[in-house]
């Protein structure tokens, strides 16, 4: 198992709390991303760069991740591609994309966008809180122990 990171826009807290995992574990964590990252010293921690263009970071995350592996990312359609091959998402906030929710988030982000594209302010979502931090981390933690068990 790998986690893969959609690191463009994923909050540097939350790189931090992978970084972490990655040599505790240990476990192999690769950043994908469209512009250069800085990664810490480890040999489990490594960095993609991609170049620039529309969803090409997400279709290389696509192309890479395996059955069973963890991708992080708050975009929902990479999330349900990820799915499909049989890989795990889990966005920044702790949440998990499962078959069971998917579908629902894919029809509320394109209800959204068509509200956004005829003039209706939707806002965004909320500022990043410790709290999200906390809550990815724990949500973390159980999905790895969850992985560390035996299969019987």
């Amino acid at each position: 198992m790998q986690i893969w990171v959609d690191a463009d826009a994923c909050p540097s807290v939350i790189k931090d709390v992978l970084f972490r995992v990655a040599d505790r574990l240990p476990i192999h964590v690769t950043l994908v991303a469209n512009k250069l990252l800085r990664t810490p010293p480890s040999r489990f921690i490594h960095a993609i760069q991609v170049p620039a263009g529309f969803d090409v970071a997400d279709n290389e995350i696509v192309r890479l991740a395996n059955v069973g592996d963890l991708v992080i990312t708050g975009d929902i359609p990479l999330a349900a591609d990820v799915l499909e091959k049989g890989a795990h998402a889990l966005n920044p906030r702790g949440e998990f994309y499962t078959q069971d929710n998917i579908q629902q988030m894919l029809r509320m982000r394109s209800f959204m966008e068509e509200l956004r594209s005829s003039g209706v302010e939707t806002g965004g979502p909320a500022a990043f809180s410790q709290a999200d931090t906390r809550a990815f981390a724990n949500q973390l933690d159980r999905f790895m122990a969850r992985q560390a068990r035996p299969k019987v």
